[in-house]
């Protein structure tokens, strides 16, 4: 009487059979560097490849700015009737599958320059590389200038003069 009845309440569970999952097009499984397997080509620009150094350079702690002086003075000119150059100071030569980075700054003083130039450097690498999906062959730093802190009060004049 208390034995136990075989009854679907009771009995073994078993799931029905698992269809197989469609195949996917070989467009959906094919990698960022399988390109040619699906047909087409991938062209980055160099002004592309040079606004993500640029990007990463700025961010660097004790980085004034990309360019050198006279490039920043010609800047100036360009920002004040309208145009803007978000890669001043960078330069790049892009190949199919690699590229070489030039980059000209202005340090900030007080930083140790060969520890900006090696930041920056670390951090152009890592960008590009990441971003854009390029080896990167090369990242040269060069520090054009130091920024030097300004007298809060404004410039002072040349000669240490009062100005009147």
């Amino acid at each position: 009487m208390d034995e136990p009845r075989n009854t679907s309440a009771n009995a073994p569970v078993t799931a029905p059979p698992l269809a197989p999952a469609p195949a996917s097009p070989a467009h959906a499984v094919a990698g960022a560097g399988d390109a040619a397997a699906i047909g087409g080509r991938n062209s980055i620009s160099e002004q592309a490849v040079a606004k993500v150094a640029a990007i990463a350079a700025r961010a660097v702690p004790g980085v004034f700015n990309l360019g050198n002086s006279s490039g920043r003075a010609l800047g100036a000119v360009r920002d004040a009737v309208g145009g803007t150059s978000a890669t001043s100071g960078v330069h790049v030569e892009v190949g199919e599958r690699e590229v070489a980075v030039d980059i000209s700054l202005i340090a900030v003083y007080g930083n140790a320059l060969m520890v900006v130039a090696n930041n920056v450097r670390a951090a152009v690498y890592g960008a590009v590389e990441k971003l854009v999906g390029l080896r990167v062959v090369e990242v040269n730093v060069e520090i054009s200038d130091v920024h030097l802190p300004t007298d809060p009060a404004g410039t002072a004049p040349v000669g240490g003069a009062k100005a009147v």
